[in-house]
């Protein structure tokens, strides 16, 4: 019941209707909340104002004539925030004239008042019924009318009091003591909340007509969708419109009306098994959740403990190698103190010698310590005066490819792992197949099978590893790698030799590159394996490269920060080309000073090395001092722009191979305007600077958002 009672609350006043009426919208307002609506239409006179509102009888207002010829019967309506429920209230002096219509709080549509006013409305006497059953049902707990909050229900009613009292209330504000103790104390019944049910209202009485009240409804008019009365229709007002029994009508009506239910029933009851089906989606969504955070969870630590295990191995190969060069120095040590304690002595031996005065005595025994000391001389030569080992240790991990696999380690696309699983069942159907016709001898080798477990994609790098599954008569002399172009384009052999494994490098970011191998013997060549599909990476990962640098470039922090030793500018050139796509990286300034102007942006690999980026025409730079910027390409100077850098400041270059464009940025803003266009071919991130400037590359950048 407690869903259907906004059904039953009328939208003026949000109570329970009272003596609803039907408006001609088929919407229903209280009686007297309609009186409260009407207002003044523009055609209406003005009210005089020496008439005082006390003169005019408000219960009586609806007998009015309040009938204008000219209202068009619809207007607009607007709400009045001051009123509970949204809706304009008048007082009745306002609608004390002869033209007035009403708007329905609804649907907004007004419509004038007849000469009878609101007595021209129909009574709703059915939802009159419905809403005295429903306070009915309601009655039968009365609630508390003393508790503060949330009252709960009522155990006992003061007959004298007439208030209704929960069982801590009573013993509060009610005690059976005192002046009180004559009190009568009842249990609460409907009838004592003032909600029984109206008097007459239980008895069915047949409605009589609006306009005669002595006439009861006998038909009902179809055209104007109004009961009518026997008198209504020998008036003429129904003459031509269809009219029918009022019997006949009714049992149509509720047929109509209960087949629509019918098909209102079965959506709520699907509405009712879809909400079944979305909470049980909630407890499954639960479930894999946790299920699937626990699988990941063990996924990681499993992680975790591999390179645990992994880093103590390589903390005892660095322990062996530094137990191994402190053995070496103190071996060397003792060594030398003691050649050098014994060079000693004979040194101290032979100054005594020097000191004897007895020629014939020295000379008996200068030759054999001449012998000795030449001897000793020769016994420190350079390479015993040099040490055996060196402090550094020439041990060298290169985390670099380990961090960008876990930078870049994401889920996969379910259809992707179905496509890669399905690839796996489909080689190894293969395999099973080759190993059953292993004995049969063939002249050309077969399809060599493509190991997926060792096939992988690093940055712009495609590794891809195969076998032969068995053996054959004539022995495999080579083998032929293809790839396509990376967009579905035709293919093209990237390797040709006996090696059974080969990388592949400066491949195109983000594309997906489909591979294929065969082999080949002095028979012939056979046929081409399963096609494999590898993606590279989103983002480009590369550093600097040392071995196209100046030899004055100074690279460290594993060729991610660069500086120079001279004071003129060198150029130094990154590890990636770009021929396609969407690329962004950063430079950090880590040292500034005096004001040089370094210069940042692309080249190509032969551009010159020994001068500042963008003299050439293989170079497109931007060069930037502490206070203004300028564009360089072939040493034409274009494009002066205010703002400069210093330590801590960040440059940006975006090279957008897609329009062929270059952009610069410090500090996330876009410096100047788009720098160079029309830009074909490859190009390698690059860098000129002297040795009054240290940057650092940040590579692996997704484009921001705000700069696309």
């Amino acid at each position: 019941m407690d869903a259907m009672e906004e059904e039953l609350k009328c939208p003026v006043c949000g109570s329970l209707f009272k003596e609803p009426i039907i408006l001609p919208c088929s919407h229903n307002v209280c009686l007297a909340c309609a009186r409260n609506i009407i207002v003044q239409t523009p055609e209406g006179e003005t009210p005089p104002q020496n008439r005082c509102s006390s003169d005019y009888d408000y219960l009586d207002m609806d007998k009015m004539s309040m009938y204008s010829e000219t209202d068009s019967g619809y207007g607009s309506y607007t709400p009045c925030l001051k009123s509970p429920n949204g809706v304009r209230v008048f007082p009745p002096a306002l609608v004390m004239h002869r033209h007035c219509s009403i708007t329905c709080p609804l649907c907004h549509r007004s419509v004038s008042l007849e000469e009878r006013g609101l007595r021209g409305f129909q009574r709703n006497r059915l939802l009159e019924a419905i809403v005295s059953r429903y306070q009915q049902s309601r009655a039968a707990s009365v609630k508390c009318q003393l508790c503060d909050r949330n009252p709960v229900d009522a155990t006992v009613m003061c007959e004298q009091c007439d208030v209704f009292y929960c069982a801590p209330c009573q013993q509060r504000c009610h005690p059976s003591r005192g002046p009180l103790a004559k009190h009568r104390l009842l249990p609460p019944a409907p009838a004592q909340a003032g909600t029984a049910q109206p008097a007459g209202a239980s008895a069915r009485k047949q409605t009589t007509c609006v306009d005669h009240e002595t006439e009861n409804y006998s038909m009902y008019c179809a055209s104007c969708k109004t009961p009518v009365c026997y008198q209504c229709l020998e008036e003429g007002k129904h003459g031509k419109h269809d009219v029918k029994p009022l019997a006949a009508m009714w049992k149509q009506h509720k047929c109509q009306l209960s087949q629509a239910l019918n098909g209102v029933s079965d959506k709520a009851k699907e509405a009712k098994e879809f909400l079944v089906q979305l909470k049980n989606l909630l407890q499954q969504i639960q479930e894999n959740g946790v299920e699937f955070e626990a699988c990941l969870v063990a996924q990681c630590d499993s992680l975790i403990e591999a390179l645990t295990r992994q880093k103590a191995k390589l903390l005892t190969k660095v322990t062996k190698e530094k137990e191994s060069k402190l053995k070496t120095v103190k071996d060397q040590i003792t060594h030398c103190t003691m050649k050098l304690r014994q060079t000693t002595g004979m040194m101290e031996f032979c100054l005594e010698v020097i000191k004897e005065n007895d020629p014939s005595g020295f000379l008996q025994i200068s030759d054999a310590l001449i012998k000795r000391v030449l001897s000793s001389q020769e016994q420190w030569v350079k390479g015993a005066l040099e040490p055996k080992v060196c402090p550094e240790f020439a041990l060298t991990v290169n985390t670099d490819p380990l961090m960008q696999s876990i930078l870049q380690l994401d889920f996969t696309q379910n259809k992707d792992g179905q496509e890669a699983a399905l690839l796996k069942q489909m080689h190894a159907g293969d395999q099973k197949e080759e190993e059953s016709t292993g004995a049969e001898t063939t002249t050309v080798p077969p399809a060599p099978l493509l190991q997926l477990e060792k096939c992988c994609m690093r940055n712009n790098s495609a590794t891809l590893a195969w076998r032969i599954t068995t053996v054959q008569a004539l022995p495999v002399e080579g083998y032929v790698l293809e790839l396509d172009d990376g967009n579905s384009g035709p293919y093209r052999e990237v390797y040709v030799g006996k090696e059974t494994i080969c990388t592949v490098d400066g491949l195109h970011f983000n594309s997906s590159y489909s591979a294929r191998v065969k082999a080949y013997n002095s028979a012939g060549v056979g046929a081409y394996s399963k096609v494999v599909v590898l993606k590279t990476s989103d983002v480009a990962w590369f550093t600097f490269d040392p071995t196209s640098a100046h030899r004055d470039i100074v690279l460290s922090n594993e060729n991610q920060t660069v500086t120079c030793n001279s004071y003129d500018d060198r150029v130094v050139l990154g590890t990636a080309a770009f021929s396609k796509g969407v690329h962004y990286w950063e430079l950090s300034v880590d040292r500034y000073d005096n004001h040089p102007d370094p210069a940042f942006g692309v080249a190509r690999i032969n551009t010159m090395k020994d001068m500042m980026l963008g003299k050439d025409d293989k170079a497109w730079a931007m060069y930037v001092d502490n206070n203004r910027s300028w564009f360089m390409h072939n040493n034409s100077h274009t494009n002066r722009a205010e703002g400069g850098i210093t330590k801590g400041s960040t440059v940006g270059i975006l090279l957008d191979l897609t329009k062929h464009t270059l952009t610069f940025f410090i500090n996330k803003q876009q410096h100047g305007p788009m720098a160079f266009e029309n830009l074909e071919g490859v190009f390698m991130p690059a860098v000129s600077l002297n040795r009054n400037v240290q940057v650092t590359l940040i590579t692996g950048l997704e484009v921001p958002k705000s700069i696309m």
